[in-house]
């Protein structure tokens, strides 16, 4: 058996590496884990990835979690161009330093943000307390701040002139908040022509296709009372 590759493209470090492997041509099996059902806590899938969590990589008898550890697997194994990964010691530094961030900071917020807007109210009926949207909103912005100023900075990309994994993590985490009706480029002219140029680096067409379950996520019809049940624990962790 070939490189399998353990999604749900409703999470953000998954469609991180699913464009990072299409992009880069490099072949896979796709296999869907729908976390809405809870396939991530099946038998099958924790013999993969007992931590339970998407994206997953199997390749023969080898497991990997971790979308970071992902991609950085797939970038050297595949000998990916060197942009995305680089091997000077300072430029693939950058690169780290703003993966190393975007854990407790970018992804915490704009995870928070799609689940507030849409998931928890929509999804799930919760209420969410206008305060802690509030709240969520304004960590979300100041974040953004940060990504402007100490990131991007005047550069193309956020490590360099080129596109890199980092640019990929962060994209991907900012579709979150966009598909949950949040416009955060719109009062941003400098990170919306970052944007654009990520989406024509990656692919119009790729960046779409890979987006496109998020971007419906608020149009899903009420969850029934089992999927709540289940989901209750997850949600807590968002308000």
């Amino acid at each position: 058996m070939g490189l399998e590759l353990y999604l749900d493209l409703l999470s953000q470090p998954c469609r991180a590496v699913y464009i990072f492997a299409r992009k880069n041509r490099i072949p896979f099996e796709l296999r869907t884990v729908d976390l809405l059902k809870g396939q991530n806590h099946s038998d099958d899938f924790v013999q993969v990835n007992p931590l339970r969590k998407v994206p997953a990589l199997k390749d023969g008898d080898f497991t990997l979690a971790e979308s970071v550890a992902i991609l950085l697997y797939l970038a050297r194994k595949y000998e990916a161009p060197d942009h995305w990964y680089p091997q000077d010691l300072q430029a693939r530094a950058r690169v780290d330093e703003y993966l190393s961030w975007q854990h407790t900071a970018l992804q915490v917020s704009c995870t928070r943000a799609m689940w507030q807007k849409t998931m928890l109210p929509v999804f799930l009926g919760q209420r969410v307390p206008p305060e802690t949207l509030a709240a969520t909103l304004a960590t979300l912005d100041r974040c953004l701040q940060l990504l402007e100023d100490v990131f991007l900075k005047g550069q193309d990309f956020l490590a360099g002139p080129r596109i890199s994994v980092a640019d990929l993590v962060a994209i991907t985490e900012l579709m979150h908040p966009v598909s949950a009706g949040c416009d955060i480029f719109k009062s941003r002219p400098k990170l919306a022509a970052w944007r654009q140029r990520v989406e024509a680096a990656v692919g119009e067409d790729l960046f779409r296709e890979a987006h496109a379950v998020i971007m419906k996520a608020k149009d899903l019809p009420p969850a029934d009372t089992a999927v709540k049940e289940k989901l209750k624990p997850l949600a807590q962790l968002f308000l």
